[in-house]
């Protein structure tokens, strides 16, 4: 086996870490490389840096060592990284593929948002589903996760949480300006398409559309943006003892009520 490690250099510890995994890693049979024959890339960071690493290594799968903040997607905590170094050597995991997102020529591992830029005013956002009308939003935007994703922005706008299995898209407005609008969840056979519109004066906002974080265009009033489950799937290494719901538990908190 060959690993790739992507390190997120704006951590000050994260050089010497690679350095001492790698040393790890060549101890347990494991080469490593710098070139586009690994077998693995395992990035070195918190979940942006996982994200990153997805995208840049599309083909390869990606295992993701915790050196951020709630660190969901890259789960493994510093005082388990040279255990999961032996548990890579020996074969002990498996390669999840999960949903991805398609917005033009952009896909996404956990969300594609649309959200109004520049001014304090909210958007008008017209949803359709499959061609058919849902609904129109007034909110300061819209967050469509993928059950990967629902755990980071869509989540932090009070979202459901999808296990990773989940055949499911959600949907989360940002700020509604109804009481009666909530969170939906989706089959992710569907095709959605979101249109801005003007207001009743002619305004207009200017809509940024982000992509795991990155900007890929601008929407402007009556321009539909069409989102759908992408044909690539994202490659993520589930080392054995994964299990999702001890994960959850763990980054978010949950302890139970105190019932006796």
């Amino acid at each position: 086996m060959k690993i790739r490690f992507f390190v997120n250099t704006l951590k000050p510890r994260a050089l010497a870490l690679k350095d001492r995994l790698a040393a790890t890693a060549t101890g347990c049979g494991v080469d490593e490389t710098t070139g586009d024959d690994a077998d693995v890339v395992v990035a070195l960071g918190g979940d942006g840096t996982m994200l990153r690493a997805v995208h840049e290594f599309p083909e390869q799968p990606v295992l993701g060592l915790n050196l951020g903040g709630l660190g969901y997607l890259s789960s493994i905590e510093e005082k388990d990284f040279g255990r999961a170094m032996e548990l890579l050597a020996a074969g002990r995991y498996r390669v999840a593929e999960r949903t991805m997102l398609q917005v033009g020529e952009h896909v996404a591992l956990n969300d594609v948002v649309i959200m109004r830029e520049l001014t304090g005013h909210a958007a008008i956002l017209e949803l359709k589903v499959d061609g058919r009308a849902v609904t129109r939003y007034l909110a300061d935007g819209l967050i469509v996760a993928t059950p990967t994703g629902s755990t980071a922005y869509s989540l932090s706008a009070g979202g459901p949480v999808l296990m990773p299995d989940s055949a499911g898209l959600v949907l989360t407005p940002m700020n509604p300006h109804a009481l009666g609008i909530r969170p939906l969840v989706l089959n992710d056979r569907v095709t959605l398409e979101i249109t801005p519109k003007s207001r009743e004066n002619g305004t207009e906002e200017r809509l940024g559309v982000y992509a795991d974080g990155e900007n890929v265009r601008m929407l402007a009033a009556d321009q539909p943006l069409e989102l759908k489950t992408a044909a690539r799937r994202a490659k993520l290494i589930e080392l054995e003892g994964y299990d999702p719901y001890a994960v959850l538990a763990n980054k978010l908190g949950w302890s139970g009520a105190n019932i006796t």
